[in-house]
């Protein structure tokens, strides 16, 4: 077995952002639409910065116009995933690109990803569950929208609720109303925080919006008593160190937090977060993690059964996918 073929559970994929650039470039030119700009000379996304890198990612969804084109980006998206040995995939999306909130657009839009989803999983054997994501910069009147396509939609496929976006627009405690909207409606919560926030970004969003995960966390490494009430409250860290290394968050893989927060017992997971922003996929990051702090099967075996664990998936498909994950004799 190879690191491609390692079985693998991935939680922290955005779903358009894991949108193959050809993919994107292709449906532009059938709807005449010009992103250009987007594109650097050998066809991949072009950005520098975050602030950049958010106007490629919703430039890039421009395209994404219908349940139609949803339906091949699951396709699209899946056919990727797969390949780099991913058994299980949570992914981030959000109804502000599906019908622009709109409920009665959002459950057309989710029918759509649901039938591509479930053929994947005939096909290609990868299984793929939906997070609703509310988008923090454009605002906690929107993300109530989010929220309530949530509560609505919850089921088989949408398994969950998070925010992504900007990590410094707003204070986490501003989209609380959005969160109990998701909490009351039985749906476990993740949160984006301390990417680009200091720890405490990550201590207000784990007290203000309860959330049982975090998406990245890494600077949570520098507030001890905070680790300690991570490692204690059971808090799962969805890692990404690749994108972390790509965005300027860290200087390089070497200063990655990644070991740190493992060593101090904190429950840890690795994603791929946005792959072709970011040059990365899951073997990539397994790759790196290997060559970087010298992880071995047994490390990565670790990784897998933590997020299959902290998944939001019913207790049926746990157990389908830990069946896919134990080892070939």
């Amino acid at each position: 077995m190879t690191l491609q073929t390692m079985p693998k559970v991935e939680l922290h994929l955005h779903f358009e952002g894991a949108a193959p650039p050809k993919f994107i470039a292709g449906l532009a030119r059938e709807k005449n639409i010009d992103i250009a700009k987007i594109f650097d000379e050998n066809g991949d996304y072009a950005y520098q910065g975050f602030e950049e890198f958010l106007n490629t990612y919703e430039a890039a969804c421009t395209p994404l116009q219908s349940p139609q084109d949803f339906y091949r980006l699951t396709l699209a998206v899946l056919e990727e995933t797969a390949k780099h040995g991913v058994v299980y995939a949570e992914t981030f999306v959000s109804p502000d690109f599906c019908g622009g909130g709109d409920l009665g657009a959002w459950r057309e839009y989710l029918d759509a990803i649901s039938r591509a989803a479930h053929e994947a999983e005939r096909d290609l054997g990868i299984t793929l569950r939906g997070i609703i994501t509310a988008i923090r910069h454009f605002g906690p009147e929107q993300a109530k929208t989010a929220a309530r396509c949530a509560a609505e939609t919850k089921g088989d496929f949408i398994v969950g609720f998070g925010m992504a976006g900007a990590e410094m627009a707003g204070r986490p405690k501003d989209y609380a109303y959005s969160f109990d909207m998701a909490r009351e409606a039985g749906l476990p919560l993740t949160c984006h925080a301390g990417e680009w926030g200091g720890a405490d970004m990550v201590s207000d969003t784990i007290r203000d919006l309860g959330v049982s995960r975090i998406g990245h966390g890494i600077n949570a490494v520098h507030d001890p008593n905070l680790l300690t009430e991570i490692v204690e409250k059971g808090i799962v860290l969805e890692v990404c160190p690749g994108s972390n290394v790509v965005l300027g968050a860290v200087p390089d893989w070497t200063s990655h937090p990644i070991e740190k927060l493992r060593d101090a017992g904190v429950q840890i997971t690795v994603s791929t977060d946005d792959p072709p922003f970011f040059h990365t996929t899951m073997t990539y990051e397994y790759d790196m993690l290997a060559k970087t702090f010298g992880w071995g099967a047994d490390d990565f075996a670790v990784l897998n059964q933590t997020a299959l664990r902290a998944a939001y998936c019913d207790d049926a498909t746990r157990t389908k996918i830990a069946k896919k994950l134990e080892p070939t004799p």
